[in-house]
């Protein structure tokens, strides 16, 4: 039995929710599982196609390269993509190996970052919800939405590497509702993450929905509207909503 999503902060009257905007890892699916096979798969693939990088590197050293290179540009933070590309085509060009092949591993990381397992509330709690609510998502990951199935459930699907800003920067909150025609005030996010998610959309004045699957706990001075571990608590806590509206 589901317990209750814990209560909005404030019984002020506000806007009636006519959007709810999603973000995708660990919020739709879990990331970590996902990261680590991709990255494995990747590996696998460096051995038959790129063995001098294989042998000068593990899935960790390459990992803390990419982190590294993350620090160097700012737009490496927003476009994900472009940041394993990068360090993938230097490490090539530093072992001698054949650049042409970095897009055919990009290609082969992608699709297993797309191969996903989708939370068993996702599919039937979208459905639910979009009965009487317009969907979105608004995600700093490059997860392709049709591969997994679900570009269907939502109106608009922004990705931070093709907008160009990333969460929390609020330009790409109000473009996701901009698109679905509502207002800010008008739109609650849901997401895990307490900064870019939970605080990053209420600055931009959307409500903010901490879905908290892992029984993590809010850094200090974060408090989100509600808290759900999943989207049938999720619904609920909207219905409520809806009622004091």
């Amino acid at each position: 039995m589901n317990t209750p999503a814990s209560p909005t902060p404030s019984t002020a009257s506000r806007a009636a929710v006519k959007a709810v905007l999603f973000d995708l890892d660990d919020t739709l699916w879990a990331i970590e599982p996902v990261l680590v096979r991709a990255e494995g798969l990747l590996y696998e693939w460096l051995q038959a196609k790129a063995p001098r990088v294989a042998a000068a590197h593990t899935v960790t050293s390459l990992r803390e390269r990419r982190m590294a290179l993350m620090r160097t540009d700012p737009a490496f933070r927003i476009d994900l993509w472009k940041l394993r590309h990068t360090a993938l085509t230097e490490v090539f060009a530093e072992h001698g190996e054949d650049l042409a092949l970095v897009d055919e591993g990009m290609a082969l990381f992608s699709q297993a970052r797309s191969t996903v397992t989708l939370f068993d509330d996702v599919e039937p709690g979208l459905q639910r919800l979009a009965c009487t609510l317009t969907l979105g998502s608004v995600s700093n990951g490059f997860a392709d939405l049709e591969r997994i199935g679900l570009a269907g459930h939502f109106g608009v699907s922004l990705a931070a590497h093709r907008f160009g800003l990333a969460k929390p920067d609020p330009q790409i909150f109000h473009a996701a509702c901009q698109a679905l025609g509502v207002a800010p005030a008008e739109a609650v996010y849901v997401g895990d993450d307490p900064h870019l998610d939970v605080q990053g959309a209420q600055q931009a004045g959307l409500r903010a929905v901490w879905m908290n699957r892992f029984g993590r706990t809010l850094p200090e001075g974060i408090v989100p509207d509600a808290v759900c571990s999943d989207l049938h608590q999720l619904h609920d806590w909207l219905e409520a909503q809806a009622r004091a509206s």
